[in-house]
């Protein structure tokens, strides 16, 4: 994916909070992705286009990652994407190497094709250049939005207080310039269907 933020989020956001029968996405406001059925990706991935060309499908990320997050698609997968790193939140979110040792991303250290930039395990580098995909609120699903307080999404979120923030009932609020879309709201979330889905709008 790409690492420049400020033109990733550009082409995926759009001022405003769209609540009602129209439109469910919440936060500082986002129109549905382009791509929103686009594979997600590990941290530090290419633009999918140079991602596809330039793995090697070695699975190092995948055997790397001590959350096993990432899986390999399947190989009759559209596009040449067959074998492919990607990750399902609902199953397995990113962590971010929280509480492994290192300096570096593990998926990003392992991979020796260049297809993700290797990527500090700290704040900074974080923020700057993790860029998965971001958090989407389906304000009709969502309990905290719907008579009930749940807050689940909230408490997952490592960036909480910058990707997400909290209001009455727990009502939560996306930011799409902080999101990293690790995916812990989405795994977090105790809706089903979840109220909560991390898309990429990366071309």
């Amino acid at each position: 994916m790409t690492l420049d933020r400020r033109t990733f989020i550009k082409q995926g956001a759009a001022v405003g909070v769209t609540v009602g029968v129209g439109g469910y996405f919440a936060g500082v406001g986002r129109t549905p992705p382009a791509n929103a059925d686009q594979p997600l990706r590990p941290p530090g991935s290419l633009a999918e286009n140079d991602f596809v060309a330039t793995c090697i499908r070695c699975m190092r990320c995948v055997d790397a990652c001590p959350n096993r997050a990432l899986t390999p698609m399947p190989e009759s997968s559209p596009g040449g994407t067959g074998g492919t790193p990607t990750m399902v939140p609902r199953k397995a979110a990113c962590m971010l190497c929280a509480n492994e040792e290192g300096d570096y991303l593990k998926c990003t250290e392992a991979c020796p094709s260049g297809a993700l930039e290797l990527i500090k395990k700290n704040r900074e580098e974080i923020t700057s250049k993790v860029a998965i995909g971001i958090a989407e609120l389906d304000l009709n699903l969502c309990y905290s939005y719907n008579n009930w307080s749940c807050g689940a999404c909230y408490r997952a979120c490592p960036l909480a207080g910058e990707a997400m923030t909290i209001g009455r009932w727990e009502q939560p609020t996306v930011h799409p310039d902080a999101c990293v879309g690790c995916g812990c709201c989405e795994r977090a979330c105790i809706r089903y269907p979840h109220a909560i889905r991390i898309k990429t709008g990366d071309a």
